[in-house]
């Protein structure tokens, strides 16, 4: 497959991704028409550009090759988890523990601060060479949480080739979006026409 420039395409998010980032994180490798291929996550500067546009980093982050390796890596455990999830598969261990791994990377809780001039406060710690492990940490927990919640019923690939996008279904809805649709359709009618008549 070829690397396609993210510059020349439009990404409208799949039906979903407004409520849950981790399937829009598991979108952002786009498998397109004729074989070309488009990584959002590619590039350090694509990475944090995704990140800010999801509001998990600053745009001065400064993300490097080793960051978004491993948004890479942890977007693939995902991606393994959802296709399990919607083909009803055992899920792969060593993609469990990868999210598990994410989960535990950040603390849930504000910790106790203390400035001597105002007294005692809670903030949660965020400095840059935090900020990965945070984004890796929401990334997670939101995937856990759709994968365990009401909308993993609803989780499915998009139905239109060769599109490698996940959704929430609506209705009878499986594709991620019109221009996915308008192919599904297209191709089921060329199949018709070209099938031979019995007679």
């Amino acid at each position: 497959m070829s690397e396609s420039p993210t510059g020349d395409l439009a990404v409208t998010p799949a039906p979903g991704a407004a409520d849950h980032v981790s399937l829009d994180f598991v979108n952002s490798a786009l498998a397109l028409p004729g074989g070309h291929f488009t990584d959002l996550l590619g590039t350090p500067a694509g990475a944090n550009k995704w990140l800010t546009d999801h509001g998990l980093a600053p745009p001065d982050a400064g993300v490097r090759e080793m960051c978004a390796a491993q948004l890479r890596s942890l977007r693939e455990h995902l991606r393994a988890l959802f296709a399990a999830r919607a083909e009803g598969l055992p899920a792969l261990p060593g993609a469990l523990a990868a999210v598990n791994d994410a989960l535990s990377r950040a603390p849930t809780a504000a910790l106790l601060h203390w400035d001597e001039r105002n007294g005692p406060y809670r903030a949660a710690p965020c400095p840059t060479n935090e900020i990965l492990d945070r984004a890796l940490a929401v990334l997670a927990a939101d995937a856990a949480d759709l994968l365990t919640g009401p909308d993993a019923e609803r989780l499915t690939p998009c139905g239109s080739s060769p599109c490698n996008r996940y959704l929430l279904r609506h209705g009878r809805r499986h594709w991620c979006s019109t221009r996915c649709g308008d192919r599904a359709r297209a191709a089921r009618a060329y199949a018709r026409r070209a099938r031979p008549s019995a007679g």
